[in-house]
């Protein structure tokens, strides 16, 4: 019971002495003294993710790529004087984003397709992400539950995909990234939206910041920012319904990886979402053709 919850009747009776009120109360001041260390700590990187990326939202484009490289020095500095692990963990996370957007800057396209661009955006970033991981030591559902479940996994996955892809399709009328719907190019799409886009961003978002976040604010707030963090890096669409939504899509996900730690779960409905945006629907139509 919080001290300020304590009926006048107990302090009266004599149930609390003075040395013993005076101790929760400075026990209550020094948890709010931390947890506010604490939001200043993921808040500024927060906010200056946020910022630049309101800068890509508004085509500035050259002045978010020079704010970025400095928040990059900033956060590996910060990496490397910081002593609490805690804080070198959701910073080392932080890092991972920034990396991310440089690398999507710099890559320059070398296929006529944008399909292919995503390996080369995305794969590089498969070695810091494997340091990350490592470092950080994410606890993951056991590969035999994944095993035993799969066959609940896969279906839930395909028709989740369904939905929320049906929803984002609505909301930016995504052009396709396949140039016909045969079983060779759905195949590559399959294989890209799934072991490279969605495997490396759920690594990113829900593995490693949403992990990180948990265990220096607890649960809500950690799925919460990570969450707040995805939506606001989908800024390149140019939309806000686009970043409301991921926003939310963000916070399904990453409730379903708190609540079953399960990666290739998150994985499998991130990539369903990603085949059905940009392979099934720009070719059969919204809900398959159906409507």
């Amino acid at each position: 019971m919080a001290i300020l919850d304590l009926p006048s009747s107990e302090l009266e009776a004599g149930k609390v002495s003075l040395p013993e009120l005076g101790k929760m109360l400075k026990m209550q001041t020094e948890e709010k003294t931390g947890f506010l260390k604490k939001m200043i700590y993921a808040g500024v990187p927060i906010a200056a993710i946020t910022l630049i990326e309101l800068l890509i939202f508004g085509g500035r484009l050259r002045e978010a790529s020079i704010a970025y490289t400095l928040l990059l020095l900033s956060l590996s500095y910060s990496i490397a004087v910081i002593k609490k692990p805690e804080i070198r963990k959701i910073y080392q996370a932080f890092l991972l984003l920034t990396i991310f957007r440089l690398v999507n800057f710099s890559m320059p396209v070398f296929f006529e397709s944008n399909l292919y661009s995503f390996v080369f955006i995305y794969a590089p970033l498969a070695i810091p992400i494997t340091f990350a991981t490592v470092h950080q030591k994410v606890e993951y559902e056991r590969k035999r539950d994944t095993l035993k479940k799969v066959w609940i996994y896969l279906p839930l996955s395909i028709l989740t995909g369904l939905v929320f892809g049906q929803v984002e399709y609505t909301l930016i009328g995504a052009r396709e990234l396949i140039p016909d719907f045969s079983p060779t190019n759905l195949l590559i799409l399959i294989i890209i939206m799934f072991f490279i886009v969605g495997l490396i961003e759920e690594l990113i978002f829900r593995s490693i910041l949403q992990t990180s976040l948990e265990e220096f604010m607890g649960s809500a707030w950690g799925i919460f920012l990570s969450s707040l963090l995805f939506g606001i890096m989908h800024s390149a669409y140019g939309t806000p319904y686009e970043m409301a939504y991921t926003f939310l899509l963000g916070g399904f996900l990453g409730y379903l990886f708190y609540r079953t730690r399960s990666l290739p779960l998150v994985v499998m409905i991130h990539g369903s979402i990603n085949v059905f945006l940009f392979g099934i629907f720009p070719h059969t139509g919204p809900m398959l053709g159906l409507i």
